[in-house]
């Protein structure tokens, strides 16, 4: 074990120290609730992509109290455009369960923090490593991607096997000194130089202990998973024009685009008038369905979006009830977080720059 560390972590940590990445936002003023937030955004996101929203984010929730207390609605606002919605509201809820349970405190322990809502035992070791100096491997894909190669591990990661072993090496090669260095120069290699495609294997500190370079085999690791067609859905999501205002729905608070304002949402044209009876107690005509409908693709299924449009002459008398339904002008609308493709729809039918 200690030959495995030793010969990994020698060469990677010199590598690090020439190569490595020093200067990122969350390694200045470090301090737990931004090595928190940055593991939380760079989960499924790139770092290039992550770095604004970071900034802007800690501009409006500079602690974890302020993020606590803020109103949902405001945090989803800040994080529309980086998806995955379910990471702000775990991040949300999490602020508060620490400020209500830890006295504000991001908790030091790797069970607390596991106990947090949205937060896996990568992401935990992580946080704990870089904010706190503690020991302890972590598993993230670019980490995935540096065993798989490095000891041509079979499998892909959907495989249980795939990832006891995995882990079991990320164990092994993780040294009990400079561990959060360690982390950090794993996940640079993996995400500088032990890419997806192409890796600079001439530029890699560690092709001399590599099978897949020794092999030549660095194109079959890591093995990829079995590819399935992806699941394609339609819907028809309804926009009701009063003036110069737009109706805005608050869709549930969990599944796709859980809490965020949308447009509201119907499987069939069939469906337009029981939900406008439902919530808005009308009965109107729709003016047209938008045939240039707008794909969007989410990990797992692609969607189509068509739009039908309503101009309205009254207001509903029962929005004014309504917590879930705000008509909004064109110059609020940016003060919601809307998903996307409604920013574009929106957008599209010149209502505003949203």
């Amino acid at each position: 074990m200690a030959d495995i560390s030793t010969a990994i972590a020698g060469p990677l940590l010199e590598w690090f120290e020439r190569h490595g990445r020093h200067n990122l936002p969350w390694q200045i003023d470090r301090t737990a609730y931004r090595v928190w937030l940055s593991e939380i955004m760079l989960q499924q996101t790139q770092v290039a992509t992550v770095i604004p929203y970071y900034y802007r984010f800690l501009d409006s929730f500079p602690t974890i109290e302020s993020l606590a207390d803020a109103e949902s609605d405001r945090v989803l606002q800040h994080w529309q455009g980086l998806g995955y919605y379910a990471r702000a509201r775990n991040l949300h809820k999490s602020a508060q369960l620490i400020r209500d349970q830890h006295n504000g405190k991001f908790p030091e322990s790797m069970d607390a923090v596991m106990a947090l809502p949205g937060i896996g035992r990568s992401s935990a070791a992580a946080i704990l490593t870089f904010a706190y100096g503690h020991s302890w491997p972590i598993l993230d894909g670019n980490v995935k991607r540096v065993l798989a190669r490095y000891f041509q591990v079979p499998g892909w990661y959907g495989q249980g096997k795939t990832m006891k072993q995995l882990w079991s090496l990320s164990e092994r090669v993780t040294p009990q000194y400079k561990t959060g260095q360690f982390n950090q120069a794993v996940m640079d290699l993996g995400s500088m130089v032990c890419v997806r495609t192409k890796p600079l294997c001439e530029q890699c500190p560690l092709t001399a202990g590599c099978l897949s370079f020794k092999h030549r085999t660095q194109n079959q690791y890591p093995e990829k998973n079995p590819k399935k067609d992806k699941p394609h859905k339609n819907t028809l999501m309804l926009l009701h024009r009063y003036r110069d205002q737009v109706l805005l729905y608050r869709r549930p608070p969990t599944g796709i685009w859980g809490g965020l304002w949308s447009l509201p949402e119907v499987g069939i044209a069939d469906e337009i008038d029981m939900w406008q009876e439902k919530n808005l107690s009308l009965r109107s005509p729709h003016l047209s369905i938008n045939e240039n409908m707008i794909r969007h693709q989410f990990t797992h299924f692609s969607l189509d979006i068509s739009v039908a449009v309503f101009e309205l002459k009254t207001l509903p008398s029962k929005i004014v009830d309504s917590d879930d339904c705000v008509f909004v002008s064109p110059a609020k609308i940016p003060l919601y977080g809307l998903p996307t493709p409604v920013r574009k729809i929106l957008t599209g039918l010149c209502l505003a720059e949203v």
